[in-house]
């Protein structure tokens, strides 16, 4: 019984385990920001591009 109080007590003050749900918990922060940079950068080159599409408009060929 002693032993396993003993090895209760050392899980307790290990501290492997925290530190990998923290690096979790940054990942997670780093992935969530890294989706949301690239959805606003690919509405922006949307944007831009249907913007010169319009101004550009269609080829007209004379004869």
């Amino acid at each position: 019984m002693r032993n396993l109080s003993k090895k209760f007590v050392t899980f307790l003050k290990r501290e492997d385990g925290p530190t990998a749900v923290e690096y979790a918990v940054m990942l997670a922060l780093i992935i969530v920001v890294c989706i949301a940079a690239v959805t606003t950068i690919g509405k922006n080159a949307n944007s831009t591009f249907s913007t010169i599409s319009t101004n550009i408009g269609p080829a007209t060929t004379t004869t």
